[in-house]
């Protein structure tokens, strides 16, 4: 029987209902995608083991805050997570295989650790998707804010708002940014970040592979066809350029963009 590629797996995924999508998983397969060598299966295990290590020690008492801080003494301060301050764009940062052996990542791919070992221990945790800066929340205490990248330090939503601040201060605060977002939207906007640094890295294959993914994930929105489709216009792909950037003005045809795309598309015409 012929073996699934990790986009073919991917794209299973992402066919199901929202709180279907196995998080850990998904991560997993999009850095599958860029890295075929990652065994899938013996990374989600790493994450049984590291929940096993320390399921023992969590109260069996229905106190969010004290299981936290059982969570949070094992992953910080024992196994060693930690937010990666050196090399915050690595795009390694980003791809959970190497977040789980390097023990480095960033505010998102750290809290899916910790939300993905919350879960293998019965604790209720989901990701809130604040601009700039991922957190988690135990669904049981809406008061306090987990941020893995500072170690599960606890955090109010005053304190969240000047977190806010201290990372940009063009954005006004709104109460809906700690609102827990849906699995769907925690693997795009990892995708996101990879596409972003990989154009960053001028590692333009890379990042159409990511942007690919995300038409996969989000095929409702229509961004993600325009920009995979001017990277291919620039790696020389012109026929799938074509395609996408002229679904793009399918898709979303009022767009502020869409008189420069049509420019493109008459350019990629005329050169054919």
């Amino acid at each position: 029987m012929e073996t699934l590629s990790a986009l073919d797996r991917f794209t299973q995924l992402a066919d199901l209902p929202d709180q279907q999508i196995d998080l850990a998983l998904g991560a997993l397969l999009i850095a599958a995608h860029t890295e075929p060598d990652v065994d899938v299966d013996e990374q989600l295990a790493l994450l049984d083991s590291l929940a096993a290590a320390v399921r023992d020690r969590i109260p069996l008492a229905d106190e969010p805050l004290a299981k936290i801080n059982v969570l949070n003494d094992y992953l910080f301060d024992e196994v060693g997570f930690a937010g990666n301050v050196a090399d915050y764009y690595d795009p390694r940062n980003s791809m959970l295989h190497h977040v789980l052996r390097r023990r480095l990542g960033i505010p998102i791919t750290l809290a899916l650790v910790y939300v993905e070992v919350g879960a293998r221990l019965g604790l209720p945790l989901v990701g809130i998707g604040m601009p700039g800066h991922f957190l988690v929340r135990h669904l049981g205490d809406r008061s306090l804010f987990i941020d893995p990248y500072n170690r599960g330090v606890m955090l109010s939503e005053v304190e969240c708002a000047e977190l806010l601040r201290s990372i940009s201060d063009s954005i006004r605060w709104d109460r809906s940014f700690l609102d827990p977002v849906t699995n769907r939207e925690v693997l795009g906007r990892m995708l996101r970040n990879l596409a972003a640094i990989w154009v960053q890295r001028e590692e333009l294959a890379q990042a159409v592979a990511a942007l690919g993914m995300l038409i996969v994930l989000q095929p409702e929105e229509p961004g993600h066809h325009r920009d995979r489709g001017m990277l291919l216009y620039r790696l020389g792909d012109r026929e799938t350029a074509l395609s996408d950037l002229e679904t793009y003005l399918e898709l979303h045809d009022l767009a502020p963009d869409a008189a420069y795309v049509r420019r493109t598309i008459a350019d990629i015409r005329e050169s054919e």
